[in-house]
């Protein structure tokens, strides 16, 4: 692990992987809940977790990186399942990509469980990772100025759900109507990180 400090109070920590981000996140989070970690808020990224409010930053520095990078949590109990229609205006480029016809990119991503690795982009949209590496896809030359909410796409390792209309540039392969952020809801993200998740095909 290599940390970075953040202002006064804060400490980024930098990975090797998306993996081992999931896992330190986890580990982090069961610290603070436990109470053995004061810190306000822990956020995951890619390969980087940030802990903001930390009382000392130096000293926790210190000690992850004399650490070793905690074993993967264990997988949560619950499941949140997404009703999702294959109708996206991009599944036949997918399948194109992937060299299947689109009815098969449907069953794979249909019959794969993810998890959120990380949030961010927008409220409510999580990273989801799960797809083996082969079924990697690029992002769009050209992004679109308003991709629609509901919207669940692809773009390099990762699926995501668009939470709200907004630009964007990934690959989109279906329609959900689940609702990914509602601020009169506790918590109001649907998703965070660590939830397992899998998408269902519905007519």
């Amino acid at each position: 692990m290599k940390t970075l400090p953040v202002g006064d109070d804060a400490l980024l920590v930098e990975v090797s992987s998306g993996e081992e981000a999931q896992a330190l996140h986890a580990e982090l989070v069961r610290r603070r809940a436990e109470g053995s970690l004061s810190v306000r808020e822990i956020v995951p990224a890619a390969r980087t977790v940030l802990l903001d409010g930390l009382a000392d930053p130096a000293r926790l520095a210190d000690e992850l990186t004399a650490s070793e990078v905690p074993a993967a949590p264990p997988r949560a109990r619950e499941v949140i399942e997404l009703p999702v229609r294959y109708d996206g205006p991009d599944l036949a480029d997918v399948a194109a990509l992937w060299g299947v016809t689109p009815e098969e990119v449907a069953r794979v991503h249909a019959g794969t469980e993810f998890t959120v690795a990380f949030c961010g982009f927008a409220p409510g949209f999580g990273y989801l990772t799960g797809l083996p590496a082969r079924y990697d896809v690029p992002r769009r030359a050209t992004p679109r100025t308003a991709v629609p909410a509901g919207s669940v796409a692809l773009a390099g390792p990762y699926t995501g759900v668009y939470p709200r209309s907004s630009p964007g540039g990934w690959q989109l392969i279906g329609t959900t109507d689940a609702v990914l952020w509602d601020h009169a809801r506790v918590p109001a993200a649907l998703l965070s990180p660590g939830t397992r998740v899998r998408f269902v095909g519905a007519t």
